[in-house]
């Protein structure tokens, strides 16, 4: 193979962009029912990412993993199963790098997405179901002579778990100087698993005496596989964009996961509601997600009389979800949930 310039321009390209780029904030929550008992929670804001999400760190990582083992040529098209985030933010690299970009995403994505993976240059492909992403990627990628990026098997080796400024290794950093710097507990998502993945592996790398809890929506395949270790198992799939699966994803390894917790719809959206009251600013479903898990391990340390911090992600912005999740109508249409508030969630902001 002739050596290109090609290769190493589309790496220092992606390397100057993260040099233009400044960490995500530490942000303290204001609950002072928990504080007074010695319980402190975070949330590392990845909304602030160029691209708006936490996804903007695995987009940049599947890029330079495909770019590195030779997957991605000057002229490919990026191919990509997304329900949203992943896509908005393979779209911009793939615009940096100058490369179409196909996000083949459900129906039911959120128009402001699609809105943005568009600015970007990239174009959608619809599919009715969730589980029809895979085949449609890969035969689009074939048609194309391109790659298909396969974020679902590939995110949980892509990113450096032992460092070199991953999440984990930049959450622990920020939270040196807190009353309790060492975190009882980390709480995501998992759509991929690659974060959890990546976060449960620094934390033992580290020798940390942190869990890991993953916060499941209904719907969502990953809590009973972690019970039965069951790969061939299916669910209908989460109604809360960009987390769970109806599927048991590659990337998701269930022997870093300490602890699941389930989340039903209503929780969640009435816990995204009440965490934007309380920062003054909007945030997206998944977060509410996570905050509910973040308050139920919260009330069980206090409950026990223990102390310490727990730790999670914003893991974007509310604003993408203005006509969806933010909309009680769409919410009572396609969630089946016909009230948006909580006394589950009330009970455990006391």
């Amino acid at each position: 193979m002739l050596y290109s310039l090609w290769l190493p321009t589309a790496i220092a390209l992606i390397e100057a962009d993260y040099q233009r780029s400044a960490d995500t904030h530490l942000i303290p929550l204001p609950l002072p029912a928990y504080a007074a008992a010695g319980i402190d929670l975070y949330l590392k804001d990845e909304s602030t990412h160029p691209t708006g999400s936490l996804k903007h760190r695995l987009a940049r990582s599947l890029f330079l993993y495909a770019l590195c083992n030779g997957w991605v040529h000057e002229g490919s098209t990026i191919v990509e199963a997304s329900s949203g985030s992943t896509a908005v933010s393979e779209a911009y690299f793939a615009r940096l790098l100058g490369l179409p970009f196909v996000a083949v995403m459900p129906r039911s994505t959120s128009a402001e997405k699609v809105a943005l993976i568009e600015f970007y240059g990239g174009r959608c492909h619809f599919v009715e179901h969730a589980g029809e992403v895979y085949a449609a990627a890969q035969r689009i990628a074939d048609e194309t002579g391109g790659h298909y990026m396969d974020q679902f098997t590939y995110a949980e080796r892509a990113t450096d778990w032992r460092g070199n400024n991953n999440i984990a290794e930049s959450m622990f950093t920020q939270m040196q100087r807190e009353r309790h710097p060492i975190p009882r507990w980390i709480v995501v998502g998992a759509g991929t698993g690659g974060t959890s993945a990546t976060i449960g592996r620094y934390v033992r790398f580290q020798m940390h005496a942190t869990q890991l809890c993953v916060a499941d929506p209904a719907g969502s395949v990953f809590s009973a596989y972690h019970r039965t270790g069951d790969k061939t198992l299916t669910a209908p799939g989460s109604r809360i964009e960009g987390i769970g699966r109806p599927r048991v994803e590659a990337s998701f390894v269930r022997t870093l996961v300490d602890r699941m917790e389930e989340v039903a719809d209503q929780d969640s959206i009435a816990a995204m509601r009440a965490l934007s009251l309380l920062l003054g600013r909007r945030v997206g479903p998944s977060t509410g997600t996570n905050f509910v898990a973040m308050l139920r391990l919260a009330r069980e340390m206090r409950e026990t009389g223990q102390q310490g911090s727990i730790l999670s992600l914003l893991c974007d912005a509310g604003e993408r979800y203005l006509d969806t999740y933010y909309n009680n109508a769409w919410v009572q249409q396609h969630m089946d949930v016909c009230d948006v508030t909580s006394a589950r969630l009330q009970a455990l902001l006391a």
